[in-house]
């Protein structure tokens, strides 16, 4: 079987050198490596065909970021996209989701969990930092003057728009059962229900599109909820 073929787009050629050789100690192969999207782009129409596309965020660039991700994808077809960065900032995040990206990664991951999301990404899944719902719970990103896009109607009930939200902070069943004063047996029949209308297989994906729908604000939790948040991690 062929390795993955990867382009590598990042302005810093040491830190390109050090990337391809680890993934090439990891079983992918690197078609070309360029020091900006436009020179990814150059690439592929001279000939170059990735199965994964890995960049920087494109901040510095003049062009709108989004429209720059957006370009990238067009020209390579069937290429996976992944944003390879050095900060988790929620505009950056929602502009990449909404661009297309398969993946929104970090550089200071270690080597192994880089590896394993590349693979995840490579098997169809949207990989994002696990750490992602803590920050937003926390008010650490910087939402302010941020589009966030309408959440679209699913025919969700109130109570499963409710266990999204939990989801979001990372909550165990037990947690969501105590917080909303019903039986864990009752939150598995109700998360059952969200993840076949929003069509996504686990609770970490339901997490993510909620993400990617709209469901930002509104995420602490209430003072009896807390208490038992801390309960239950002390138990």
């Amino acid at each position: 079987m062929q390795p993955d073929e990867v382009l590598l787009v990042d302005s810093s050629k040491l830190f390109r050198e050090g990337l391809k050789r680890l993934l090439t100690e990891s079983g992918f192969g690197v078609c070309g490596e360029a020091a900006s999207i436009d020179e990814g782009i150059a690439q592929i129409e001279h000939g170059s065909r990735p199965r994964l596309l890995l960049f920087d965020y494109p901040s510095a660039s003049r062009s709108e970021p989004g429209e720059q991700i957006r370009r990238l994808g067009s020209s390579s077809g069937e290429a996976k996209l992944v944003v390879l960065t050095t900060e988790l900032n929620f505009g950056w995040v929602m502009t990449s989701l909404s661009a297309g990206v398969n993946g929104y990664l970090l550089k200071d991951m270690s080597p192994e969990a880089f590896i394993q999301s590349l693979r995840l990404v490579q098997l169809g899944e949207r990989v994002l930092p696990t750490d992602l719902a803590m920050l937003l719970v926390s008010g650490r990103f910087q939402i302010a003057n941020q589009i966030v896009p309408t959440m679209p109607a699913q025919n969700l009930s109130p109570r499963e728009v409710q266990i999204l939200h939990c989801l979001l902070r990372g909550d165990s069943n037990k947690l969501i059962a105590n917080q909303l004063k019903i039986t864990e047996g009752t939150v598995k029949v109700h998360l059952k229900g969200v993840l076949k209308k929003i069509n996504v297989r686990n609770r970490t994906q339901a997490a993510i599109w909620a993400l990617n729908n709209g469901f930002v604000g509104q995420t602490q939790l209430p003072p009896a909820a807390q208490d038992a948040a801390l309960e239950e991690r002390v138990t």
